[in-house]
């Protein structure tokens, strides 16, 4: 397999547009929404607990939050630059093509397909079945129905066309930020301290605080930002709001996490963080009785089905990119122009999602092994986009840059050592979720390397 010629990667802002492409109808509050609905989801009601357990005063706790904004903020400044500069529908992809070729950009679209966005979607989409499931038992398997549901459902939406589908994501992205600011209102307002003993403990807490692990959990809660690459290519504004729109995004979502924080402290402490592994319901139940607890299941179902949205409205953009550049999976690279979504790409990133889910019935032991899953992998590429943009600096220097990093090579080199910290603490604290997850990517290798010469157009790939 040999790469496609350089000339036709470059980016012409003059160039018409592809007839088989995306077109630019994503408005900025389109981007922000789809960019809140990614992060903002039930990670805000789990990892506190951890994050708590971790941390030895209310201090480290509250500032590994404000350190998560801070990291994530230098991430987002990185891919501003990126994004602007090389505006593309296949993201990430894109950026490791034209920095290290089509080789290993096909390892990383093989990847996110079968590891990092599938496995997320069957995350969220098993979070809103175990919670729908305490609203409404329909059997054994409800969990698991209730999930493919949710990946059916969603996919079926993102198909019928991009208004529908970020419509829904605005209107689920209200309701999910009304509901958060409602419990923070509730917990900072509306009640006093809980006491010690009212607290029901459902986990210990760690008998070493580790604030490196907690920041794990904290970069774990904030990720998904970075899926604003993806749309970069169909904005109305144009490349140059995209810098705008991921720094906005990641000040907002930092407020948010900062103030639920603040009121899970208010009224649960420290200690009654690191007790239980519910604190948004444990928050609830304080305030307003057992009726709060499911007041906060189904907002947890809400966050579940925007990021899931989002994800899954992501997810596809790269599988598209996938099967515009390789013939051999030349069938996700179709765009269709009136509804303005990669169809197949969807059907195929649902088929996989499904299939993550059924094994789920014999293989999930919870929110962690999922994670276990995807985080390695995923680290490894994010931290090679990093990398991506040192490289395009020097092999592309003349591409007219909108928006530069500031500071730089010393911010990138801090995303860059965030990452490489987060690649290894992903393989050191992980179980054999991570193993397969590698493993599936070592597969991918395997058919990089035996997939066959296939000629497309007057080019090899």
């Amino acid at each position: 397999m040999t790469l496609k010629s350089e000339a036709s990667n470059s980016f012409n802002p003059h160039q018409a547009p592809e007839k088989n492409a995306p077109a630019p109808k994503l408005k900025m509050i389109d981007a922000v929404a789809v960019i809140i609905g990614i992060v903002v989801g039930a990670g805000i009601f789990r990892t506190p607990s951890i994050i708590a357990a971790n941390t030895q005063d209310t201090y480290f706790f509250l500032g590994s939050w404000l350190l998560g904004g801070i990291i994530s903020l230098i991430g987002a400044l990185c891919y501003a630059e990126l994004t602007t500069t090389f505006p593309n529908a296949g993201g990430d992809y894109y950026f490791l093509r034209r920095a290290f070729g089509q080789r290993l950009s096909f390892l990383f679209a093989w990847a996110r397909m079968s590891i990092i966005q599938t496995g997320s979607i069957a995350l969220l989409a098993y979070i809103v079945g175990d919670y729908t499931a305490q609203i409404y038992d329909i059997g054994p398997y409800s969990s698991a129905i209730y999930a493919s549901i949710v990946v059916i459902s969603l996919t079926a939406i993102n198909i019928i066309g991009i208004n529908f589908g970020t419509s829904t994501q605005k209107l689920l992205t209200l309701i999910e930020v009304v509901g958060i600011l409602m419990i923070v209102f509730s917990g900072l307002f509306f009640s006093s301290p809980a006491t010690p003993s009212s607290i029901q403990e459902t986990t210990a807490s760690a008998s070493t605080p580790s604030f490196g692990l907690a920041l794990v959990f904290v970069l774990l809660t904030f990720g998904g930002w970075n899926e604003a690459a993806y749309i970069s290519a169909e904005l109305q504004s144009g490349r140059k709001k995209m810098a705008g729109i991921l720094i906005w995004s990641i000040v907002s979502i930092t407020i948010i996490y900062l103030l639920i924080n603040l009121a899970y402290l208010k009224i649960l402490g420290l200690e009654g963080i690191a007790s239980t592994d519910a604190v948004g319901a444990q928050l609830m139940r304080s305030i307003y009785g057992e009726y709060g607890a499911v007041l906060i299941s189904i907002l947890v179902v809400i966050a579940a089905l925007t990021s899931a949205n989002a994800t899954i409205f992501t997810g596809a953009r790269t599988n598209y990119a996938l099967g515009r550049d390789f013939n051999f999976f030349k069938a996700l690279g179709r765009w269709n122009q009136k509804t303005s979504s990669p169809i197949n790409a969807l059907l195929i990133q649902a088929l996989i999602s499904l299939a993550l889910i059924g094994l789920g019935l014999f293989t999930r032991s919870g929110f962690e092994t999922i994670i276990d899953y995807t985080a390695p992998v995923f680290w490894f590429f994010f931290l090679l986009v990093g990398i991506a943009l040192f490289i395009l600096r020097i092999k592309e220097p003349h591409v007219k840059r909108p928006f530069r990093v500031p500071l730089y090579p010393i911010t990138p080199i801090i995303f860059c050592t965030t990452s490489t910290y987060l690649l290894y603490s992903s393989l050191a604290y992980t179980g054999i979720g991570a193993f397969v997850g590698v493993i599936v990517l070592i597969i991918g290798g395997i058919l990089l390397l035996t997939m066959p010469l296939i000629k497309k157009g007057n080019n090899i790939v």
